[in-house]
């Protein structure tokens, strides 16, 4: 019988093992994942549904179907109770046992899917849209889209730094999306918002028992992104025990639930964010240097909002467009004052910002661009000559509500500089 489903099965899974007893069957589960188990309820030396009750309790997630030749009732609902997926009487045919491992398999996809398109759904924001998308055309942003564009496809981590409100998800959502690894799932997890007591069991998952009010096992953020992508936001936030757990899971792949010695073998790639210095937190005592030389094989540095040009019209086109959608409120039009403002201002907020920008925009139904005043400058600070003809032409257009002519004799230069200025800046 064994003999028969290794040869059904093997065209069409990656890995099939068989065990002739429950001691060794287990021995197999002690050294890696199985996705699905196939069982007899009648074994050597003792029933396969006391045994899968028994490797339940120790926190097995492998979902198994219930092989027996006695079909009555009461066997089916031990065996349901026991923590069978799904139940084949004996005799049966190929196709039956295939129809019963595809649906095994969709049923933990299923599920996996909707755990974590209900944390998505409790974590993210309203209204955003395209966060796989990383908009713009300025060559800061360009760079950033190339490099991704390189490294799509490989399994090393990546590290993605930049300050808060710079887009570190939405770049590596753009990875995912580009990725080999599109059609699986991308979670990101916020590490600053996980108490440090319960990093480990949110990530691993965990049995039941493992802690006081653990009624139920539970599958773990890592292993419900099998085959795709993880994304650990201000990963530096994680403390001395999680950083090391971390460096053991991006060391070896193996990660162990809370209260089991039974470790599943992991397919995943990690990106990680911050948006602090690295090499300062190392310094400080507050990040394990190990760590840092495992997740700082490629950086990518999120350039601030100010550093991307005309970005910020596209950007606020873009939020204006799905903010007034979601509010319900008749979208507002960028004139040219409004769009020298935004230009002009450093938003030191980054996107985020912006975004708030617009939506307050939205909901008093104008551009709030005395909001917009000129961040400070330190007094011995130099700057490029360049900036300060952007930032004084842009004033002069705001100030005359976008009329060029106008400007141009209040700087005393040619209509044809204010022109061309506005044309290399897309305004």
């Amino acid at each position: 019988m064994r003999n028969f489903l290794v040869k059904t099965l093997a065209p069409y899974c990656q890995f099939v093992a068989e065990a002739a007893e429950a001691e060794a069957a287990g021995a197999l589960l002690a050294e890696r994942h199985f996705d699905v188990m196939i069982l007899d309820n009648m074994m050597p030396g003792r029933k396969g549904i006391d045994w899968l009750a028994e490797q339940r309790s120790k926190g097995g997630f492998t979902d198994t179907i219930m092989v027996t030749a006695f079909a009555d009732l009461e066997t089916a609902i031990e065996a349901m109770r026991a923590g069978a997926a799904d139940f084949v009487l004996k005799p049966f045919r190929s196709n039956q046992l295939l129809n019963a491992v595809r649906r095994c398999i969709q049923m933990a996809q299923l599920r996996r899917e909707n755990m974590l398109l209900r944390r998505e759904l409790e974590s993210a924001d309203i209204g955003r849209r395209r966060r796989h998308q990383l908009i713009g055309s300025s060559p800061a942003i360009v760079a950033v889209r190339e490099t991704l564009s390189r490294i799509k496809d490989v399994t090393t981590p990546v590290l993605i730094t930049g300050a808060s409100g710079t887009g570190k998800e939405v770049a590596a959502r753009h990875l995912h999306a580009a990725s080999n690894r599109a059609g699986m799932p991308f979670v990101p997890i916020n590490c600053a918002a996980i108490p440090s007591d319960m990093i480990e069991i949110e990530l691993f998952g965990h049995v039941p028992g493992a802690f006081p009010g653990a009624k139920g096992p539970r599958e773990g953020l890592l292993p419900s992104a099998q085959g795709g992508t993880v994304f650990l936001d201000e990963v530096t936030e994680l403390d001395a025990s999680a950083q090391s757990a971390l460096l053991r899971v991006l060391d070896d792949g193996i990660v162990r639930p809370v209260g089991t010695e039974r470790t599943i073998q992991l397919d995943l790639r990690f990106v990680l964010a911050t948006s602090k210095w690295l090499e300062q937190e190392v310094a400080e005592g507050r990040f394990r240097e190990d760590l840092l030389f495992r997740i700082n094989v490629v950086e990518i540095r999120m350039p601030p909002l100010a550093k991307r040009e005309t970005d910020v019209v596209e950007l606020a086109e873009l939020f204006l467009t799905e903010i007034a959608a979601r509010l319900g409120l008749p979208p507002l039009e960028i004139d040219a004052a409004a769009r020298a403002a935004m230009l002009r201002y450093d938003w030191p907020g980054n996107i985020r910002e912006l975004r708030n920008f617009i939506e307050r925009s939205l909901i008093f139904g104008r551009f709030p661009l005395e909001t917009l005043a000129p961040v400070s400058q330190d007094g011995d600070q130099i700057e490029p000559l360049d900036q300060v003809e952007r930032r004084l032409i842009l004033r002069a257009l705001e100030a005359v509500g976008g009329n060029r002519s106008e400007a141009a004799r209040r700087l005393g230069v040619s209509r044809k500089t204010i022109d061309r200025k506005c044309t290399a800046w897309g305004i």
